[in-house]
């Protein structure tokens, strides 16, 4: 007996003309229409939610291309498989190596990676669900273009559906579809195709020929694939939308926020959400409450969904309800900027190995009455304040009392002076 393959895998685009959505990369001013026009080449990194067609679109432009291409996940790929993509690579030029879920790979293969992208071996197409600024080290990135595939619209889902009907590798016109159905399997969806195409596959399968009615299709699959509002926002919108609540003090609407997201499943996106919001808004104003934010974290990872709501939600209240406090965020971001403009070297008694010092001019590492005395900036920049004091909280008010008091005391780049006394 010859099973079939799943309808999403039999129905993958073979070029960029095939794929649905995806204007801003596809569209006829598409990044990635534009590169197969000029014959350009470039390795990506396409990042996106679950089911958004990340994979697909990197085999398309392969295919578009007539470009070699070896497909590994990181998930399974082993060392010695990502060996042999790289040999077989070498006899190909040019080569695309689409690596799916690469935020997965550690850091020991990102960086045997690194030299065979620098050398032109091959071409990287990693596709990822996580943020590539916060999964993939700097030295990836750098060498690759970062592409946004958005969620799917509605609309473009129903294209993408009524697409799988007609086909001969899809459904082949062998079951019938009303729209009410196509329309409310694409917003179970949730902008992913896989999802609609897997409900259709089933519906297909449940009820042969049709027409098959969204009735039909609500009792098979009721469940959103993601949280949806009235407004129907997108997925990261909502993300969004639960940071500016904790900033703005909303609890409720946080919870709302939180609520969507939990019921998406996506514990990625809160974790990462709550952990900008601890440190970048109540920060300093209430330090405890960033380590309690951390801590239901790791126990929401830990024990998982459904039961992680209860400390995620434990922790969106403390967040909001917590004095809040951005001068850790603005302190860092002035520091941030200033260091872009002014880099400068190292004094150096600051070194970590000076070279031909004085024994009376070396830092004092068996001094510690000294070290809140010594000037640590370079005379050029040693009145800069970077630091942003605010007053939100008693522990604020603690260290901006010590600040001050250093600041009275003054530092000195006299280092031999500063021994006698």
């Amino acid at each position: 007996m010859n099973v079939l393959e799943p309808l999403a895998f039999r129905i993958r685009p073979n070029n960029l003309d095939e794929v649905v959505g995806q204007e801003a990369l596809v569209g006829p001013n598409g990044f990635l229409r534009k590169s197969v026009e000029k014959k350009a080449l470039f390795s990506l990194i396409l990042f996106g939610n679950p089911g958004t067609g990340k994979t697909t679109i990197a085999e398309a432009y392969a295919k578009t291309l007539k470009v070699h291409f070896v497909s590994l996940n990181a998930v399974t790929t082993s060392k010695k498989e990502m060996e042999a993509a790289v040999e077989e690579a070498k006899l190909w030029h040019p080569c695309i190596l689409i690596v799916d879920e690469v935020h997965r790979l550690d850091k020991s293969k990102q960086d045997f990676l690194l030299p065979y992208v620098e050398n032109g071996t091959f071409y990287l197409i990693g596709a990822t669900t996580a943020n590539p600024y916060i999964a993939l080290n700097r030295a990836i990135r750098s060498r690759c273009r970062l592409l946004e595939v958005k969620p799917l619209t509605d609309e473009e889902v129903v294209k993408g559906l009524r697409r799988a009907i007609e086909i001969e590798k899809g459904l082949n016109k062998t079951s019938e579809f009303e729209d009410e159905a196509l329309h409310f399997i694409a917003k179970l969806a949730g902008g992913d195709m896989r999802f609609a195409l897997n409900i259709l596959e089933e519906a297909a399968v449940q009820f042969g020929k049709g027409p098959i009615s969204k009735e039909d299709v609500a009792s098979i699959e009721m469940v959103p694939n993601f949280a949806m509002d009235k407004d129907e926002e997108e997925h990261y919108d909502s993300v969004s939308a639960l940071q500016k609540s904790i900033r703005g003090k909303d609890v409720d609407a946080a919870l709302y926020y939180l609520a969507r997201l939990c019921i998406a499943g996506d514990l990625d996106s809160i974790s990462r959400r709550m952990l900008v919001c601890a440190y970048e808004d109540i920060g300093l104003g209430n330090p405890n409450a960033v380590m309690r934010c951390q801590m239901a974290i790791e126990a929401a990872e830990r024990i998982g969904f459904p039961e992680a709501v209860i400390p995620l939600g434990v922790a969106v209240i403390d967040l909001c309800l917590s004095p809040h406090s951005r001068s850790g965020d603005e302190s860092i971001q002035s520091a941030m900027a200033f260091a872009k403009e002014q880099p400068f070297v190292v004094q150096d008694y600051l070194k970590l190995t000076p070279v031909n010092m004085r024994e009376e001019d070396k830092y004092p590492y068996d001094r510690p009455d000294l070290w809140e005395r010594i000037q640590y900036l370079p005379d050029f920049i040693k009145t800069m304040r970077f630091y942003k004091p605010q007053e939100s909280s008693q522990y604020e008010k603690i260290l901006n009392e010590n600040y001050r008091r250093l600041l009275k005391q003054g530092r000195s780049n006299d280092l031999a002076t500063l021994k006698k006394k």
